[in-house]
Formats: structure tokens, sequence, C-alpha cells
């Protein structure tokens, strides 16, 4: 029943459900479940595959595939951050101009996943207006494929006929030479002398392959790469899968750190589940006051009261604040 779609399930329980049972052992409940999958109707799919953290990433994966033809959908797993980039590379083989067009906007996937790139600009649909964009930004950016001819002509049109060293290679050696202080967690801290040595060769680093040295780097590593005065950088650094609770709590504190940063950061329903990263949001004067309005009421009295003492936000903030441990008080 739950292969045909016809248990009573919530949309992503019933995705969840039919990504499980089109792997099942029996084949008739394989091919039940993908059948049910494909015929999904719109009031099902809407907005489900697009919303953040609503579906595991194996369960984006499975419905890419199963609804390959379906340009909407496509758009929409394309949209979502949550969606692997093994699977973002696989809809870009085979993506129309349109699919393609919204995944060049996202630029930390193109610098963080060369498959991705290849598969766009080697797609019949791209356009070519579209090819010369999206490898110029990553020949920019450090990211050169020399063995496609499309990165050839961009390399001309940005640097000119001057010959330059495969990024590749140098992003291997420099990660290569830091690796036992980049890639290595470790309990004890660097001392100055190797901190600054470290600094200065990801300073080395192209965008790209800073990008890549934040996804495998170590908690050093994304130090260095938060305090990055390019954006797309910090992004990757913050969305890290090896980043830990503290880290981002650290994060939700700091006043130097990236806005964009910090969006990653409240917009994430896991992480703003903690009191702590609560507290720590509505503190820091960075937090649009809208966001922290929203996480004012979850504080408990001890917390308000520190709200209330905090001179750096906004007066709204610390009124309300004041207003509530009145009110529960009295």
């Amino acid at each position: 029943m739950a292969a045909r779609g016809l248990l009573p399930l919530p949309p992503t329980d019933l995705l969840c459900a039919l990504t499980l049972l089109a792997r099942d052992a029996d084949a008739t409940v394989q091919e039940a479940a993908k059948k049910t999958a494909a015929e999904l109707p719109e009031r099902v799919l809407s907005g489900v595959l697009q919303t953040e953290g609503a579906l595991p990433p194996e369960v984006l994966d499975f419905f890419a595939d199963v609804l390959s033809t379906r340009e909407i959908y496509q758009s929409q797993l394309v949209l979502n951050q949550d969606t692997p980039d093994a699977t973002i590379a696989r809809i870009a083989a085979q993506a129309s101009a349109a699919v393609l067009d919204l995944l060049a906007e996202n630029q930390l996937r193109l610098l963080r996943d060369e498959t991705i790139v290849r598969a766009l600009i080697t797609n019949v649909a791209a356009r070519p207006v579209l090819v010369d964009s999206v490898t110029d930004f990553c020949v920019r950016n450090g990211l050169i494929l020399e063995d496609l001819l499309a990165f050839v002509a961009a390399k001309r049109r940005v640097y000119g006929e001057a010959p330059l060293p495969p990024p590749s290679e140098k992003a291997e050696v420099l990660l290569k030479e830091a690796a036992a202080e980049l890639l290595v967690e470790s309990s004890a801290p660097l001392d100055e002398g190797k901190r600054l040595n470290l600094t200065q060769r990801v300073m080395r680093m192209s965008v790209s392959e800073k990008i890549k040295l934040a996804g495998r780097g170590n908690k050093e590593a994304r130090t260095l790469l938060l305090r990055d005065s390019n954006k797309l950088v910090c992004l990757a650094a913050v969305r890290s899968p090896r980043i830990t609770e503290g880290e981002v709590l650290g994060l939700a504190n700091s006043r130097v750190v990236h806005e964009e940063v910090l969006r990653t950061i409240y917009s994430d329903r896991e992480w703003v589940k903690s009191n702590q990263m609560k507290v720590n949001l509505v503190n820091n004067p960075k937090i649009p006051v809208a966001v922290s309005l929203k996480l004012l009421p979850h504080l408990g009295p001890s917390d308000l009261k520190t709200v209330m003492r905090n001179k750096n936000i906004s007066p709204a903030l610390v009124g309300l604040a004041r207003k509530m441990v009145q009110a529960k008080i009295s």
C-alpha cells in the first residue's frame, strides 16, 4: 500500500518511504514504488523538493532520477542546497537551458565540484553566452580545466596568451604541504609560527582551491577560511560537513563574520533548535531585528535579562525583552 501511495502520509514521509521501497528486495514492491514516485501529483511535490532541511540528500538524489523529465522539479532540486553535488552534476548533464541558467547562479557549487561545471558546459542545451559566463567566472577564481576548449578560450579572454600553471596541481601541492596542520583534526593549538605559515599558504590559494579546502580541512583551516574576504569561501567553510556545533555557536556570537554566514546559520532549522544558539543570535547586533524578534519568545527569563542588558542591539528588542520578563514575573 505504501509503494502504491495508498497510505495517508505527509508529503515528506511519503517521499522518504518511496525512496526506501524503491530499493526493496521484492521486485514488485520496487516497481510499484518507482511508478508511484514518477506519477506523484503537484500537490504532493510542490515546494517539498525545494525546501531545505525537509528531505535527506538520498531522497533528493532518488527523485532527481525519477523526475528527470519534469523541468519544474529539476529546477527545485537545483535550488535546494541539500541536493548533493553528484546529483546536481547528473542534472546538469541533461537539463534544459532554463534549468542550467538556475544552476549557473550557484557559484559556490561550481567552484566546489568541477564535475558540475564539466556537465554544464558540455550539455548541448547550454547557451553559448552561459558557457562563456561560467567559464570566465571559473577562470577568474582559479578553476581552469585545460582539457576543455571552452576553458582554453575563457583563459585567453581573461588572461590573454600568457600561460598559467594548472591550478589543480598547485592546490594538491599546497594541501600536501599543509596536510598535517590543515586536514587532520588535532586538539593541540598551533604555535604562532605555524599559524602564520599556514595563513600564507592559504592566501596563496585561488578561490576554488579554498572552497575545496573548506570541505576537507580541519577547524584551523575553517577558522582561516571564515575570515576570507570572498563570500563564497566563507559560505563553503560554514557549510563544511566537518564543522562542529561549537564552531557554529561561536560564529553566531561573532560580530565580524560575513552576514551571509550568519544568514546560513539562522536559516538552518537544526542549528537553531539549540537554546544557546538562539541566545547567541538574539544578542548579536548583526542579526536582522525581524529574525531576533522571532527567536526572543523562545528564551527563558535569565536569557531575556541578558538581552535587556545588551546595549549593542536594537532598542525594540531590549524593550520587548523587558516586557516579557515583567509579564512572567507578574
